[in-house]
């Protein structure tokens, strides 16, 4: 990389775009560099860095919402929202010890710009839906501004869907509005234990479907249980199937008694309480329990819950595979070998043959596996062509981010 931008303002993030335009230089775009192991790696000469415009900007606990500059810590947020009883409920996970970097650098704007979710996802939605209002600059060189402080904004088009999930090739942000809602006063995981997949993923449906409320759905085969660690998950010697339930005191210890009564006939059934339950979502949700060995490529695959375990099974009679199942089995993490594609053939070739839609993911591999891999679900040719002309409408001249998403785009 021959140079490096730092700026610490918005007029400056526009200088240096507009220098890129002139000079006709493509930019990486990057927070403090957490996520730089995501996506399809760019080798591009110079680097806009956003870890400069950091700090909360505004936050009115009694609106529910946070303005941050976009390179903002999410670990700063997170204590600012502590004192104040709330939390980002999309759970924006840690993918530190996934990608081998610094725990807790991940910050606001790059959480967003990739639309990153934890185990909450099921129930209180990805990030975008969270994402309220930002400030960017195009691939002009021009600031522009989009939603606002509330819920319900419908001035205009809503922007924040489509910079949400668009990895900083759409435009840079600088800074981004968020919801955030009240922190559960309380906390309890129930495990069961023992269940094959197939059963364990039926068993995340069931109690999703249920009155209980459950705001964190896993199975983790027993190879994955092992990794965590959570004693009364790593030393279960089986397969683990986790639910986790929230809120009101009261409330929690009522549906706990509810969700024991309703697994205790199928197997042993043990309870977590706030800080181990914590460590194991945190786990769950950055993909820890897959992070070593870190030679090994891993996927994550969004399938209906209903053909998850069956697919998880065709991949491993393929491959050296191991996972596990998020998102009420509608999520898989695969850990599986590097080779000549990182597993793409099995992996898409078992979403193909399930017939059920879905798209995955390459979220780790070796960056001449990622140069030559699609590593986000390739797009139908009509999806493709409106993609592309979204992009140019945005970024003309193809200086940010190119090719982080798609080889030549």
């Amino acid at each position: 990389m021959e140079r490096r931008f730092r700026p610490t303002d918005d007029a400056q993030v526009r200088d240096v775009v507009a220098w890129a335009c002139a000079e006709d230089t493509p930019l990486e775009i990057a927070g403090a560099g957490s996520k730089r192991g995501l996506g399809r790696p760019g080798n591009l000469p110079a680097q806009l860095a956003l870890d400069g415009l950091s700090g909360i900007v505004e936050y009115e606990p009694a609106e529910l919402a946070l303005s941050a500059r976009a390179g903002t810590p999410l670990a700063e947020i997170a204590g600012a929202l502590e004192a104040r009883k709330q939390h980002l409920a999309f759970e924006p996970p840690d993918l530190g010890a996934l990608l081998g970097a610094d725990p807790g650098a991940a910050t606001i704007g790059g959480t967003v710009a990739c639309n990153l979710s934890g185990p909450r996802r099921f129930k209180a939605g990805a990030a975008r839906d969270h994402f309220l209002g930002a400030r960017a600059v195009n691939g002009r060189g021009e600031s522009f501004k989009t939603g606002g402080k509330v819920v319900k904004n419908v001035s205009g088009y809503d922007l924040c869907k489509l910079l949400a999930g668009s990895w900083g090739t759409l435009g840079v942000l600088t800074d981004v509005t968020v919801k955030v809602l009240p922190a559960p006063e309380k906390t309890r995981t129930v495990l069961l234990y023992g269940l094959d997949d197939e059963a364990g993923v039926a068993v995340l449906g069931e109690v999703a479907r249920s009155a209980l409320e459950a705001t964190a759905l896993a199975h983790l085969p027993a190879a994955a249980a092992a990794r965590s660690h959570v004693s009364r998950v790593a030393d279960a010697g089986a397969a683990v199937t986790a639910a986790r339930l929230e809120g009101p005191e009261a409330s929690v210890l009522d549906r706990c008694e509810r969700l024991r009564a309703l697994l205790a006939p199928r197997g042993d059934v043990e309870e977590l309480h706030r800080r181990n339950s914590d460590r194991l979502w945190r786990e769950v949700g950055g993909a820890a329990l897959l992070a070593e060995p870190f030679d090994r490529a891993v996927w994550r695959v969004s399938v209906p819950p209903a053909g998850a375990a069956s697919l998880a099974g065709a991949v491993a009679a393929a491959l050296d595979a191991r996972f596990f199942f998020d998102w009420a089995g509608g999520l898989i993490w695969l850990s599986v070998p590097v080779g000549e594609d990182a597993g793409a053939a099995a992996v898409r070739g078992a979403l193909s043959a399930a017939g059920r839609g879905g798209h995955a993911t390459l979220f780790r591999a070796p960056d001449a596996v990622r140069a030559r891999v699609a590593v986000f679900e390739p797009q139908p040719a009509p999806l493709a062509a409106l993609s592309a002309r979204v992009k140019r409408q945005f970024d003309p001249q193809g200086v940010l981010n190119p090719g982080r998403m798609v080889a030549g785009a």
